[in-house]
């Protein structure tokens, strides 16, 4: 029999050869100093080697006890290299089966029907909420009760809202997987009504002046990222989808002129806007840029190079100041759009320059030409009115809305 300490020093010659062991296995020296543990044997009448590994990673015993199981498959009639092929062939299978694997080829094929940007969201759901706990499973295998343990971790965070998109984005990802035949059924269709209910069924906003001004005096203190810190500041002044202030990118902006052009593949109505930006926007953008002009986004990802920052961060940072969904005055991202959308009509705003500064859509399309153009100075005259009465509140004065005279 060989003994550990033959094998440790053994040393390398001209030609390999072999150190015999017991039963077959030997450690085969090679020229190189390689030392590979094999074993032989004859299946169906035919001489065959099976490869155990390398030494010393396969320490002696180790080799035995795999000597000792391929010995045990010969005893039941199966050829060990025959046994290692179809193990292999197919962890293969599950590999290329994976939930992770096929999510991606669905997002692929998502990508030439939806916007990019409505991509990246739901690859980064994916990728953040899902992937980490069910990525490498093979998708014919997972059940609903393993897909409701990963959403329920996502809802744990208190983001039950993005919980039900990803169930959502789940559901596609299976249906797809049952389309190229790769799965049988969806279990995302089995947890419907399993998540929590909403407990708020509109998006937190602040409309009460004095608490305004106590939110935008919050915002001033915050001590976060720089670019995070400049978000929160420009959210109110512009009032944006989270997602479309999140993903701003610097070639967007003419602070010269003081605007922003917003394509309109970055906007939920796929329509261009043009958003006005008052002094007090601008300040914030140049003192923002010698931090991140270099870049493509206004707003950086602190941790993914070249990607945005997400739109969930400026709800983060909302919660991070005690502003949360159980704090006595919550506030949303989205929020600020609802803080605008009251006091601006308070104040006397015609509606309809209010719902185009809010870009919500317009049925008729003629009103929404006009809407676009001739509103552009009107709007501009609002958005500085609307900033300079931010900065009242901020600054503590009685502030009382008054009706604007927009003729």
């Amino acid at each position: 029999m060989l003994s550990d300490i033959q094998a440790r020093k053994a040393k390398p010659q001209e030609k390999p050869y072999k150190l015999a062991d017991e039963r077959g296995l030997y450690l085969l020296v090679n020229p190189n100093g390689g030392k590979l543990w094999r074993v032989d044997y004859r299946f169906a009448g035919k001489r065959k080697t099976l490869a155990l590994g390398v030494y010393p990673d396969v320490s002696l015993s180790d080799a035995r006890a795999k000597r000792d199981e391929a010995r045990q498959l010969l005893a039941q009639g199966v050829d060990p290299c025959e046994q290692r092929k179809a193990v292999k062939s197919a962890s293969a299978e599950r590999a290329a089966n994976s939930f992770e694997v096929i999510a991606r080829e669905w997002l692929a094929t998502k990508t030439a029907k939806s916007l990019p940007a409505t991509v990246l969201r739901t690859t980064q759901r994916l990728e953040n909420d899902l992937f980490p706990y069910i990525g490498n499973r093979p998708i014919a295998e997972i059940e609903a009760p393993e897909l409701l343990e990963a959403l329920n971790k996502t809802v744990e965070r208190g983001v039950l809202h993005t919980a039900k998109r990803v169930l959502a984005d789940a559901a596609c990802v299976f249906r797809f997987a049952i389309l190229t035949r790769r799965a049988k059924h969806n279990p995302a269709a089995d947890l419907v009504g399993a998540l929590p209910s909403d407990k708020v069924k509109h998006h937190s906003t602040i409309v009460e002046p004095k608490e305004v001004g106590e939110l935008l005096r919050a915002v001033d203190g915050y001590t976060g990222l720089p670019a995070v810190r400049s978000a929160l500041k420009l959210a109110p002044l512009v009032f944006l989808r989270p997602g479309e202030l999140a993903g701003a990118e610097w070639g967007e902006f003419d602070l010269d002129a003081g605007e922003w052009r917003i394509p309109g593949e970055r906007m939920k109505m796929d329509g261009r806007h043009i958003v006005p930006l008052s002094a007090q926007a601008v300040a914030i953008l140049r003192d923002l840029h010698p931090l991140t002009g270099h870049q493509r986004y206004v707003f950086p990802h602190a941790r993914n190079k070249g990607q945005h920052m997400s739109r969930e961060t400026v709800r983060a940072a909302l919660v991070r100041m005690g502003y949360g969904p159980s704090s006595e005055t919550p506030m949303t991202a989205h929020g600020f759009r609802g803080m605008a959308s009251t006091l601006l009509h308070e104040q006397g705003w015609p509606s309809d320059m209010i719902e185009r500064q809010l870009a919500h859509s317009e049925k008729n399309k003629v009103k929404a030409a006009y809407n676009h153009a001739e509103h552009l100075l009107e709007r501009r005259r609002m958005m500085q009115a609307w900033a300079d009465y931010l900065d009242g509140l901020k600054a503590g004065a009685v502030v009382i809305p008054f009706l604007q005279k927009t003729g």
